[in-house]
This record gives C-alpha cells, sequence and structure tokens, in this order.
C-alpha cells in the first residue's frame, strides 16, 4: 500500500508541477489495488475455483471484447495485441495456478486443460505473441513442481525482466550493436523506436519530474504525425521515465520487486507462486515494448493474480500434497 500510494502521489506531484493530467495513473493504481484485494479474498475462500474461474473469464473477456477499449482502433503494429497477449498470458498463469491448488493429480491434470485452451485461443485469435508466452507459461508451471528454492527462481525472473528493460533502454538510446540494429527495429517497426526516441528527449528535458502525466501526445513529433494518435509511446517503461521522470520509474520498479517479494514470503505452494511469477513476468515483458498497461482490464488480472498467488487459504495447504512447495513453502505453512 505504501508503494502505490506513492506512485499515486507523485503522479498528482508531476501533474501539479507542468499541468499534466493523471487520472489515467491513478485509475492504474486504484485498478491494481481492487483486483489485489479480490485476488487476496477469493484466494482465501477458494484457493482451486477462483484461479480456473480467472482463467476462464480472463479468455472470455478477450473473446467478447476483442479490442479491450472501445473508441478508434489502433491497428497493429502500435494497437492491441500487447494488452491481448498480455491478458491471455494473465489467464493462462492464473487457471496453471488453480491446477497446482489442487492436491489431487487427477483433478490438477484435468484443471490443466482451461490452460492450455487458453493458449489455443490465442492461436485462433492471431495473437503470435501471445500463444508463445501462453505455451511458456505452461511449460514453466509444470517445470515449477520440480522447484525447491523459489528465492532462486524469482530472482531469475526478476533478471529476465532487468534484460529486457535494458533493451528497451538501449533501442531507445541508439545502443543497439549495428548487426543488430536493423532486425530489432524491424520487429518492433520503426514507428515505435521513434516513440522511444522521443520519450529519452522528454526525459532529459526534466530527468526528476518528467513533462507530466497525460502529456507525451502533446509533445512528442512522433506521437503528432501518427493517422490514429493515442498519445503513449507504448512502453510502460518509457511512458514513466517521460512523463513522470526517474523517480516514476524507480516507483514502477518498486511495485515490481515487491511483487517478487510478497511471492517470495507467500504462504500458497511454490508451484503456485512460481506459475503466478511466470504470468507477471511475462505481462512485464510485454508492458516493456507494448501498450499493455493503459487498459484497465490488464492492470486489474494482473492485481488479481498477484493477489490469488498470495493469498492464506482458510483450509491449510498441505506440502505433502502439493509437490514441489519447497523449504520455504514449508516454512510459510506453518
Amino acid at each position: 500500500m505504501v508503494i502505490l500510494g506513492a506512485c499515486a502521489s507523485w503522479s498528482l506531484i508531476t501533474a501539479a508541477a507542468h499541468d499534466g493530467r493523471p487520472e489515467g495513473v491513478l485509475l492504474a493504481v486504484l485498478a491494481v489495488a481492487a483486483g489485489y484485494a479480490v485476488g487476496r479474498i477469493c484466494g482465501a475462500l477458494l484457493p482451486v475455483a477462483a484461479p480456473c474461474a480467472a482463467g476462464i473469464a480472463g479468455a472470455a473477456l478477450t473473446v467478447a471484447v476483442p479490442h479491450l477499449v472501445t473508441g478508434p482502433r489502433i491497428t497493429v503494429p502500435l494497437g492491441h495485441a500487447g494488452a491481448t497477449a498480455a491478458l491471455l498470458v494473465l489467464s493462462a498463469g492464473a487457471a496453471s495456478c488453480g491446477a497446482w491448488a489442487s492436491p489431487v493429480p487427477a483433478v490438477r491434470l484435468v484443471l490443466r486443460l482451461p490452460a492450455a485452451g487458453i493458449a489455443a485461443t490465442a492461436y485462433v485469435l492471431g495473437s503470435t505473441a501471445g500463444c508463445v508466452a501462453c505455451v511458456v507459461v505452461l511449460l514453466c508451471s509444470l517445470a515449477a513442481g520440480r522447484v525447491r528454492r523459489r528465492g532462486a527462481a524469482l530472482a531469475g525472473l526478476g533478471l529476465v525482466t532487468g534484460v529486457v528493460t535494458g533493451l528497451t533502454w538501449a533501442v531507445a538510446a541508439s545502443g543497439v550493436p549495428g548487426g543488430l540494429a536493423a532486425p530489432v527495429e524491424e520487429r518492433l517497426t520503426s514507428a515505435r523506436v521513434l516513440l522511444w526516441g522521443d520519450a529519452l528527449d522528454l526525459l532529459r528535458r526534466d530527468a526528476v519530474l518528467g513533462v507530466g502525466p497525460g502529456r507525451f501526445g502533446e509533445l512528442s513529433p512522433t506521437a503528432g504525425q501518427s493517422a490514429v494518435p493515442d498519445g503513449r509511446p507504448h512502453s510502460a517503461l518509457w511512458q514513466q521515465a517521460a512523463e513522470q521522470g526517474v523517480v516514476g520509474v524507480v516507483l514502477l520498479g518498486a511495485a515490481f520487486g515487491w511483487m517478487l517479494y510478497a511471492l517470495w514470503r507467500s504462504p500458497r505452494p511454490t508451484p503456485v507462486v512460481l506459475t503466478a511469477a511466470v504470468a507477471l513476468t511475462g505481462l512485464a515483458a510485454v508492458a516493456a515494448v507494448g501498450n499493455a498497461l493503459s487498459f484497465t482490464a490488464v492492470s486489474v488480472g494482473a492485481g488479481l493474480l498477484a493477489g490469488l498467488a498470495t493469498a492464506r487459504p482458510l483450509a491449510d495447504e498441505s506440502p505433502a500434497a502439493v509437490p514441489g512447495t519447497g523449504r520455504q513453502g514449508r516454512r510459510a505453512l506453518r
């Protein structure tokens, strides 16, 4: 709550300094907090059913509302593909968490079917990134049953997020080696790279406060020339850096670090914790190179999955019934 409160307060401070519009940031903070609270409650009452229901609901929402928001459609590559992939990854992670939460191996196998179905849904919807990410979540979830020390695994996931973040910084600062620059730019698209370059220029203008929440679209030359402008650099990192400065980036990193710490301390079995961590790391990677966190459904889903994975079930989960709980999990369960 301290970190989320700091994020909300800093957005108000930067908005007051530069006449910005903090409503979007405040809505995102509220969405994450609400999702987390619901996840903690539902995870305590229904540790198996709640994650499975959340996974199915997320996939159903993606199919029923393909673009997740009303208004003009922003096409690929700067469109809703990232939000779709992010929501599907969170859904697959939630369904896999529900499977691991069951103490009965046969039930666990059946409950993995929705997660596999979500990956198939991503393929049918044409979300290549979402399909690949869902398959990665499924494979990592299966491997999580053999992990004994969740701390090392969580540290590795944090390192992966740091590497992706560093790559986006290198791309924006034109620091990618010559031989790799062209393939990377082709994959990300030149428009996205130019938006990140504009964000870097705005950060240099005011490294501490940024230019103010909601003002990137007004000050970015590339965003102003876009056929369907949405006022965002299509990267959570660069939007935070441009609009809220270095302090905003630190707060964003602190929120992700707190999530990893909360998962490390979670009383849930290690496979449940690591499955959720892999899905949330996938979301972080998608958000680093896309516009995923600008969609309220994704923010709520992230908070919900974190809450489900850190809830303390009213009925004890036996370490012996769920393989791979590990010493940390056994200590937490006691």
